[in-house]
């Protein structure tokens, strides 16, 4: 770039002024910060126990080396919910006091593949022979490490079995609550109403402030309880191409159509150079002109850039196509002919057999059987071609079953030989039988495409120094400006657009639509950075984020931005059916719905098990619970519903015979708190002081 070339040119003094800040800088850091200033040897802390920072990071670094791909701070979160579910199910068990047997931790061992199945551990019989587990690690001292490591994970994994045993156990469904579930299925109410409905005010009549909604997540604080937050506002100025740079790029590669001159130093002559339309060695032309190299493959129409597709593949052989636009780049394709059938399309029904590599077989049978089973399929086939499918259905071993035995499309080569040569040896509609490794195929070829082979230059389209220089003036402008002035209306007046905030957590690596940008969210919760204060960032093939601490949370409570969504409906809800419990006035039912503007409606036969009012209103729990307290003819209050205000009467309620065996019933609530175990570590957490330090460290 052409700023960065300019600072280059400095003098010498000026480097040495510039190398001598970053030394200051580098220094007044490591006291702050870094290895001199550690606030803290350890990474955090619960409920008092220290989790030290080496062993913390060893864990972190075994993670990001495990091969999944993930980050070091989704490595680093990961570890980290492992350490505090650790720590806090281990001091359960040390308060019930578990511990675990021999013979319980060599079960847990023995479930490990690595072990279990382990060839050194098998006795001749193929069982795991624990005398022999033993002498290997007797005879292995080098070994011991790695089983002391497994023998520790183990017996957490044992204690957490016992544990969680216990807990299940303790989960007990009582004979009342069976009778309870069977009342509530079984008992009906018949009632009259009246409903003044939330949706006959308009939401613009009714104003939630922010005052209300933190008052509301105040008085319920658990619902809305969260980590503290940074809220982020930024500006996004995106290093592309101008349309002058789109300009340049396709009058480049317009301008390779045709020859040029080119002067040749060694014979002191100009040269004229074959252009793309007359080039004899078009992969050689086309690998010293394009950004993607020359593919000779044949690609179907589907496989074509979809807007240009029909004249891409319409070329004659020699023709050539563009200048177009493909993605991120400008290109011009030269047909270089067609070849049929370089796709297949084609349906198989596997029969597999004992000591064939079919993933699952839904029988055992031998080879000669599974061969007398295929040619069977095949002459049923062959006298009826459209029984294919419900064949593949009922019969085939491979997953395609499901649909049909259908395939899909793939080239040459893509499947197992033998069934590769049928396919690309036969034609549309020909049925038969191959054998490969995986068992026995009854093949029906199903479609074919024919391909165009294509040459094509693709040239990058992206921004020139001279527009990234303008890009960086810009944004390092707006970052100066908006360190000392008010930031949206800088941003305002230099014409750029202020995206949407981003609340971010402390730990979080997404930010907004911008993906993974942990520098940004580290920068915000750094101690070092205030309010308001304001920094460039540079993004690697997006452009530069000028982004602006707004505001923080430490309220402990979600942000009013985040909560309004879910709460403004409830408080409206609650301003409306105090405007509409002043228009329903009256002695009866009958005045009630007439002062409210409304009819009075029936409900029959409803049960609280499934609280549900006709007309397609929902379920109204309250509305009916009230029917159900109401003796025969009498007026309840208004009841504030999940829909609206409603006034109920009483006609009658059908009590459900008496039964003395509950359960059936019994069994259905069981049921439904069968996960209740998996409440445990969120209330453990819930209830923990947790001090997390993981910023500290760089994470």
């Amino acid at each position: 770039m052409a700023v960065l070339a300019k600072i280059r040119q400095r003098s010498a003094l000026l480097i040495g002024v510039i190398a001598l800040a970053l030394f200051a800088f580098i220094i007044q850091d490591l006291f702050t910060r870094g290895t001199f200033g550690q606030s803290s040897k350890d990474v955090g802390s619960i409920d008092g126990k220290d989790i030290s920072f080496e062993d913390f990071r060893v864990k972190v670094s075994n993670v990001e080396k495990s091969g999944q791909g993930i980050s070091s701070t989704e490595a680093a979160n990961r570890v980290w919910d492992q350490e505090v579910s650790i720590a806090l199910l281990s001091s359960q068990f040390d308060k019930l006091g578990l511990r675990v047997g021999e013979k319980h931790l060599l079960e847990v061992l023995k479930a490990d593949p690595n072990i279990g199945k382990n060839p050194m551990f098998l006795n001749a019989a193929g069982m795991f022979d624990i005398a022999k587990f033993k002498e290997y690690f007797k005879t292995n001292p080098e070994a011991a490490q790695y089983i002391s490591e497994k023998e520790k994970d183990a017996t957490l994994n044992a204690k957490f079995q016992i544990y969680n045993t216990l807990v299940k156990s303790a989960l007990y469904t009582t004979a009342s609550e069976g009778k309870l579930k069977y009342e509530m299925e079984a008992n009906k109410v018949n009632f009259a109403y009246a409903a003044a409905l939330y949706s006959s005010i308009k939401d613009s009549e009714v104003k939630i402030s922010d005052s209300d909604i933190v008052d509301y997540m105040k008085k319920n604080e658990k619902k809305f309880k969260a980590d503290e937050t940074r809220e982020i506002q930024y500006v996004l100025v995106e290093d592309k191409a101008s349309k002058e740079d789109e300009a340049e790029i396709k009058a480049k590669i317009t301008a390779l159509l045709s020859g040029s001159v080119v002067y040749n130093a060694k014979t002191g002559k100009n040269d004229t150079l074959p252009g793309f339309r007359n080039a004899t060695n078009i992969a050689e032309f086309v690998n010293s002109n394009s950004d993607i190299p020359y593919d000779s493959t044949y690609v179907a129409k589907n496989n074509l850039p979809a807007v240009d597709a029909d004249k891409l593949f319409s070329l004659a052989p020699g023709e050539i196509y563009g200048p177009y636009v493909y993605g991120k780049y400008y290109c011009i394709s030269k047909s270089q002919g067609f070849k049929a059938g370089v796709n297949a399309k084609a349906s198989h029904i596997l029969i597999g057999y004992t000591g064939s590599q079919t993933p699952n077989t839904k029988e055992k049978r031998t080879k000669e059987e599974a061969k007398a089973k295929a040619e069977e399929i095949l002459a049923q086939v062959k006298a009826n071609p459209d029984s294919f499918m419900m064949l593949a259905f009922t019969s085939s071993d491979d997953s395609s079953a499901q649909q049909g035995g259908d395939l899909g499309y793939f080239g040459p080569n893509q499947m197992v030989k033998p069934f590769n040569d049928f396919v690309f040896s036969n034609g549309i509609g020909k049925i038969g039988l191959v054998e490969t490794p995986f068992g026995f195929h009854i093949i029906k070829i199903t479609d074919k495409q024919d391909g165009i082979r294509l040459a094509t230059i693709a040239q990058k389209i992206e921004p020139s120094e001279a527009t990234s220089d303008k890009v960086f003036t810009l944004a390092t402008k707006f970052e100066m400006e908006a360190a000392d002035k008010d930031f949206a209306a800088t941003a305002k007046e230099l014409g750029l657009k202020i995206a949407a905030p981003v609340t971010a957590k402390a730990m979080d690596e997404a930010f907004g639509h911008l993906g993974n940008q942990r520098n940004i969210v580290r920068w915000a919760f750094d101690k070092e950075t205030n309010k308001g204060d304001v920094k460039r960032f540079e993004l690697a093939n997006i452009g530069h984020v000028i982004a602006q601490y707004k505001s923080e949370n430490k309220s402990g409570l979600v942000s009013v931005s985040l909560a309004r969504p879910y709460v403004e409906s409830i408080l409206k809800n609650k301003k409306k059916a105090e405007m509409l419990k002043a228009k329903m006035t009256g002695s009866t039912l009958e005045a009630i719905a007439k002062s409210a503007g409304v009819a009075v409606q029936q409900a029959a036969n409803v049960t609280m098990d499934n609280p549900v009012l006709p007309g397609g209103v929902g379920q109204e729990p309250k509305v009916v619970g009230n029917a159900f307290a109401l003796t025969a003819n009498k007026l309840s209050a208004p009841i504030e519903g999940n829909t609206g205000v409603y006034v109920v009467k009483n006609i009658s309620v059908v009590k459900a015979p008496a039964i003395a065996n509950h359960a059936e019933y019994v069994a259905k609530v069981k049921a439904q708190s069968a996960s209740d175990a998996s409440r445990i570590l969120p209330a453990l957490k819930n209830n923990a002081k947790i001090e997390d330090n993981r910023l500290q460290f760089n994470y």
